[in-house]
Formats: C-alpha cells, sequence, structure tokens
C-alpha cells in the first residue's frame, strides 16, 4: 500500500473510532463490493502460503495445517479476530463485541477498519460463509 493510503487508512481508523457513541454502537456497515482498490501487499511466501490451504479438503485438515503453522496465541488471534468480524458483521455495538471476545475496543475497531475498507477478504468470506451483506 502506498505511504499516502496508509496515512488515509489510520486516519480513517481514528475516525471510525471518533464515531463510537457511548453505549459502543458503531455507524452501519456500507455496502462494499468483494473486491477492493487496495491490492495485497506483496510478501514472500504469501501466495506458496495461499496455495496451500487451497489443498486442504476438511475443517480437520485446515485445523491441523494452522495448529502446525501457528503458535497458540497466534491461532488465538486469528480466531479472535474472525469472532470480531462476524459480530461486526451482525451490527453489534463494539462495546458488546469487546465484551464477547474479551479484547479490547481498539481491536474491535480496527477489525472494522479492516471489514469496511480492507481488500475485501472478509467480506468475501463472511458471504461464502452464509453471513455476510
Amino acid at each position: 500500500m502506498p505511504k499516502d493510503d496508509a496515512v488515509r487508512g489510520d486516519r480513517a481508523l481514528i475516525d471510525e473510532a471518533a464515531l463510537i457513541d457511548s453505549a459502543g454502537a458503531a455507524p452501519p456497515l456500507p455496502e462494499y463490493p468483494t473486491s477492493s482498490p487496495y491490492p495485497v501487499e506483496d510478501v514472500a511466501g504469501l501466495d506458496e502460503l495461499a496455495d496451500a490451504l487451497l489443498t486442504l479438503r476438511t475443517r480437520d485438515e485446515c485445523r491441523r495445517f494452522l495448529r502446525d503453522l501457528c503458535t497458540l496465541g497466534e491461532l488465538e488471534a486469528l480466531a479472535h479476530r474472525w469472532q470480531i468480524a462476524r459480530l461486526v458483521d451482525e451490527g453489534l455495538p463494539y462495546l458488546e463485541v469487546a465484551a464477547r471476545v474479551r479484547t479490547s475496543t481498539a481491536t474491535v475497531t480496527r477489525v472494522a477498519h479492516w471489514l469496511r475498507h480492507g481488500t475485501g477478504g472478509y467480506r468475501l468470506a463472511l458471504e461464502r460463509a452464509g453471513r455476510g451483506g
């Protein structure tokens, strides 16, 4: 992501945090297409990792691969982000999401930012899981 986009993204994150009202409610999620003008950054090995994930056929295979790949802390962080994305997409107030997932409102705001303004990965997965949009 170009530096200007990163700065704009940080500003959007701060702006979203300012929109949370005293009850922890956030603005409703606007409808966004699953494609995004923001490309996925080049990360060495990311294509190979994505290809490896695509070879897995069952939930058990995926769970075992992820456990071998990640520490327990990393798995918990990934699982929490997915839980947050699902709850934010359902329209729950940020404070309630934070309480349910046992995380900070800053983390909820960060995930909500990527759900709204990211590369479309969360949205695509939510739609395919039958939960999005």
